[in-house]
């Protein structure tokens, strides 16, 4: 089943939805592979959100001692004027309670590669 994932700025909490059923949370980490969609026609907001297929790797409001297992690549950025996201698909996401989302990667796969240069 395909979940969405995007900012309810209103009540400022993350919002995971599927066709049956909604949830909030002040913070989730999104350890599965994901993708962002775009239906710019759309007359109401979100026009853009992230997206993922079962709810396997979604976990609300995680500790930071799991969050800081992962490292900040950079920041999932959405462009509501021009409906447009910087990146269009990745492995993992943390989106904190402050409204910003962040790429991740998970710290093992930063010391593999550390450790092959």
């Amino acid at each position: 089943m395909k979940f969405k994932i995007y900012r309810c700025n209103c009540r400022k909490t993350w919002s995971i939805q599927t066709r049956k059923s909604k949830f909030n949370a002040g913070s989730v980490l999104l350890n599965a592979s994901w993708s962002a969609e775009l239906k710019p026609e759309r007359k109401r907001d979100p026009k853009g959100f992230v997206t993922t297929q079962g709810d396997t790797g979604i976990i609300y409001n995680p500790d930071n001692e799991l969050v800081e297992q992962f490292v900040k690549v950079k920041k999932l950025i959405y462009d509501k004027k021009n409906v447009n996201f910087n990146v269009t698909q990745g492995t993992c996401l943390y989106f904190a309670e402050d409204g910003t989302c962040y790429i991740l990667k998970r710290m093992e796969d930063r010391i593999t590669v550390s450790e092959k240069v």
